[in-house]
Order: C-alpha cells, then structure tokens, then sequence
C-alpha cells in the first residue's frame, strides 16, 4: 500500500489558521485539485486542494483545529496503487514476527506482546491491524529555519501514540517546543538520539498507523485521559487481562488530573500558574500554552478591577440585562469581525487622529466616465469612479510624500516608502475587508479597473489570501452610492491617512457670476497627527481636489 500525508501549502504569510470545513471523509476518492479541507485565519477564508488522486484513508485534523503551513491534514492512498499481491492480501504491521528496531539512542524495552505463533499458512499475529501503513513523522513548520537541539525524547519504542502526544522537545536560540506526532498509532523507531541537531523537514521517528489496534482476544482498547496513572503514564485495564498501553507525552505531576507536554509545563513554571486551574482545549483535553495565555489575560483583567484589558485605564461598558427589555438573541462575531472591532479600537486608541473635510468637482471626470461606457462594454469591465480615486491619490501620495510613510513603535523613526500600495475597503457578508492593489502609480485606469473588480469578487467569494491584504500605503474607504455628507473613517495603522468618500449630489456653484449645478463628491482625510500636521494635509488635499477636478492630470 503506497500512502501520502497531506500538508498545509503555504498561507501566504498567516502563521496559524482555523479548519473550520471537512470537505471529504474517510473512504472518499479524491481527484487532483479537489477540496480537502477549508482553512479560515483572521482575514481570509482558503480551500487545500488535493495534490493528487486517490482515496482518502483518515482525516488527521478535526472542524475547529488551528494549524500551520506544513501541518499535516489528510492520508492519501494513492491512485492506481494495488493493495494485493496474487490471490492472498499483504498484511502490514506483524510486528510480533519481526525482529525489534531500535535505535541507537534509545534503550531497549520489553517486549510485553504475546510471543508471535508458528508460522503457518494463515498466521494470527498477536498485534496487528487491518488497512495500517508505516509513516515517517518529520519536523513540522518551528518558525524558523535553522538548526534546533533535541533535548528530551519522553517516548520509547514500542508504545501507543495518540494525535498531539510528545515526540519529542526541541530547543532553539529564542524558545523551547514540543514536536506532536501529527497521527495516532505505534512508535517503531525513534532516528534522532538527545542533543542531535534538526531541522524542519528532518526525519524523527517511523510510526505504524492504523484506525484501532487489536489486542489478542479480540479486545480493542482506546487508550483515554481518565485512565492514565500520573505516576507510571500507564493505563490498565484491570480484568481484560491485556497489556498496558504506554500514553506518552505525559510529564508526572505531583498530583494527577493533569494532561499537558513539556513545553506547556515550562510555561506554566515560568508564568506561575497553577495547571489545575487551567481547562485544556488540545486533544483528550490536553493543555496547551494558548490555554495557559488565555488564562493569564483573564487573570490580569480581572485584576484591573473593573478597567478595560487594553491598560489605558478607559471603564470597561457594563454588561446589561436585555431581557429585562424584551426578546433578543445572542449572535456570536465572526473571525473578521472580532478582528475589524480589535483593530478599530487599537487604532482609535494609539493614533492620535484628526479629519479635514472638502468637496471635489467631479463634473467633467464624470462625464468622460459615461463616455467610456461602451468601450468598457467591450473591455467585459465596469469603470467605476474609484480607479480615478486611486490614480488621484497615487499622484497626491507622490507629491505629498509625508502621506507615505509609517512611525516605528519606538517612536523614534519614521519609514518613507517608495512604493505606492493602496488599499480599498469592500464590505462583504463575512466582514469588513481591504484588498490592496499594488504600484497604482504604475498602472492605467483600465488595468485598475479591472484588478478593483477582481479584488472585489475575491473578497465577497472570501478567496483573498492574507498576501493580498498586505502592505498598503493608504486606504480609501468609500460609502459610494449609500449616502451620507461626510464621516471620520479611522487611520489603519501603520498606514497614516486614509480617505472616506461619500455620496456625490449635485449642487449649485458660483463660478463668479453665477450659479451652475455641478457634481460635488464629499471627501474626508483622516491622518496620524503624530506624523502629518494640519498644513501637510492641506496642501495633500488641495491637490488630490485638482486632480479630481481636472482628468487631464490624470495623465500627467
């Protein structure tokens, strides 16, 4: 049987994302490029297409699971791949008539299987398993590409892993982690010994992996976390009469009850806390180091008393009895929307803004617009009067360079960019989302046209990767045909100045010897005043308006 583990592809820059959609089951056949799963981060929502055909054999992650490029999610057995030989089926895994492999590194351990049997034409192995297959477990995604040491190996041969156990504990320059085995079964061999230096990518240890494991007798024992001795890591069964069954990646505590690896224990000692209070969230309840985190920003603010967790000291809003008031329902954010309000209030908090407010003439841009009409028709594109937006504020960000730049958190430096990136908010059923379109300076209104259009259709289908939200200069936040006559939109830091569009009307203006309806666009910027004052808005805005006003600059 020739199987494959299928891993997260690149994310594009997100460190960790949320399986929130299982697209096949065990047993599915699967064609090239077909959904695996559906991965969702802070921004984006992506599917993992297969990479190649064949009939998936187990779903190594769960809905609700968060992962990492390189995780693994699916086994694969691979088309075409004959699973017998002549007239009788090869069986995998009948380790009792095999010699035992061992590593250097570690040290032998008894052999507490039932002795294999004679051979004979159809033998019944002691410790074998239907549909199993032998895999390599490898270095996972660390967050970097250097060398790591291996400084605690808490597994032995022989012994029954389950998903998210210890293989083993690595250390690097800045941090120490656990390295889980990505699947369940028996540990064959371990290839690395304590202080070997590794890699991501490197080969740790072979495992048998299979759906359950039968013990002599037909007794299927599924090792569980109530069962384990904090003392031995052991759980028995007292009258099935089988062998205990070795729960590795359990360090022995003081007291039991506690399910947590080395790297969380650490934690825990370094931050004080107390592991019985803490409820884990990892697989069979296993605590992680995000529980940990959580639990510790919990304790700090309620230890505020009262004042908000952010720590400028602003009164927390009181919750409120609604049903004191009448029917209502509680409808729980969604990942972008906790992520848009948390952005909001970090930015409102730390960017100390101000908005100036004008109107723009864009009379004659929109006649030439309308006029563009049919030939758009024939392009299979809309222009909108947004790509005269970003071309106009690409110009106004070149001329105005203050516009251009970031404030380094130190506050001691500012970051003139030389590049021209502008994002653009588009409003999606999922939440607030700003798509970025790159070297605006650099391009035409036609190729704008059409990469807004695409950009939009990605965010309201949720196919933007985090890459494409990335690396904006400034942003343009439009109400277009919704209405309004002005609103403060907020700075999205590191940026400094964003612009809010609203409802163009028209209105009656004196040219200096009479009044002529003209269509007025309302405009307001808002900027951090840490790094533009109020005259370096002024002169951005006065010459954003001329170019607005005046398509012929456009060009220039």
């Amino acid at each position: 049987m020739t199987t494959e583990i299928i891993h997260v592809p690149d994310l594009g820059g997100a460190e960790t994302v949320e399986v929130i959609e299982l697209c096949v089951a065990p047993g599915d056949t699967v064609e090239l490029e077909q959904s695996l799963v559906v991965l969702e981060s802070d921004k984006a929502t992506m599917d993992v297409p297969s990479p190649k055909a064949g009939v998936v054999k187990a779903l190594i992650v769960k809905e609700g699971d968060t992962v990492s490029e390189g995780s693994a999610i699916v086994e694969l057995e691979l088309a075409g791949v004959e699973l017998e030989i002549g007239a009788e089926p090869v069986v995998v895994g009948d380790l009792a008539s095999q010699p035992e492999v061992v590593s250097e590194s570690v040290e032998p351990v008894e052999d507490k299987r039932a002795p294999a049997p004679a051979p004979a034409p159809s033998p019944t192995p002691s410790l074998a398993t239907n549909g199993v297959t032998e895999q390599m477990v490898s270095v996972p995604d660390i967050g970097t590409t250097d060398l790591v040491e291996v400084i605690e190996i808490p597994v032995s041969v022989g012994d029954q892993l389950i998903e998210g156990d210890s293989l083993l504990v690595v250390e690097g320059d800045k941090a120490t982690m656990d390295i889980p085995v990505p699947f369940g079964g028996e540990l064959l061999e371990v290839l690395v010994k304590e202080g070997d230096k590794v890699a991501m990518g490197d080969n740790l240890a072979r495992m048998m992996t299979g759906a359950s494991v039968e013990i002599p007798m037909g007794e299927v024992v599924e090792p569980t976390v109530e069962s384990v001795s904090s003392a031995s890591g052991l759980t028995v069964s007292p009258d099935s009469g089988a062998a205990p069954i070795a729960i590795s990646g359990i360090e022995p505590s003081a007291e039991a009850g506690i399910y947590a690896g080395p790297a969380s224990r650490a934690l825990a000692r370094e931050l004080g806390v107390d592991l019985h209070k803490i409820a884990g969230t990892g697989p069979r309840g296993r605590i992680l180091k995000e529980d940990l985190q959580g639990y510790v920003k919990k304790a700090v603010a309620a230890a505020e008393s009262g004042l908000s967790a952010v720590g400028v000291g602003i009164p927390a809003v009181p919750d409120v009895d609604f049903g004191k008031f009448g029917e209502f329902d509680i409808v729980p954010l969604n990942k972008i929307q906790k992520l848009t309000a948390n952005n909001m209030q970090r930015n409102w908090l730390n960017v100390p803004h101000v908005t100036q407010f004008d109107e723009a003439d864009i009379t004659d841009l929109e006649d030439f617009r309308r006029s563009l009409k049919s030939e758009a028709e024939k392009r299979g594109t809309r222009l909108t009067p947004l790509p005269f937006l970003l071309k106009a504020c690409a110009h106004a960000l070149c001329a105005n360079p203050e516009f251009n730049r970031s404030i380094t958190s130190n506050g001691e430096n500012f970051v003139q960019k030389k590049y021209v990136h502008i994002g653009v908010a588009v409003d999606t059923p999922r939440g607030l989302l700003v798509p970025v379109i790159r070297d605006v300076d650099e391009k035409g209104l036609w190729q704008l046209a059409n990469e807004i259009n695409e950009m939009a259709v990605k965010a309201r289908d949720g196919k933007l990767s985090p890459a494409e939200m990335q690396g904006g200069c400034f942003t343009i936040s439009s109400l277009g045909a919704i209405g309004g006559n002005g609103f403060t939109p907020i700075v999205n830091a590191p940026e400094v100045g964003i612009l809010g569009v609203s409802k163009s009307q028209i209105k009656p203006v004196w040219n200096g010897s009479e009044f002529l309806p003209r269509m007025m666009l309302p405009l307001s910027v808002s900027y951090d005043h840490r790094v533009v004052n109020g005259a370096g808005c002024g002169r951005f805005f006065t010459y954003l308006v001329q170019e607005l006003g005046d398509t012929r600059r456009l060009a220039l």
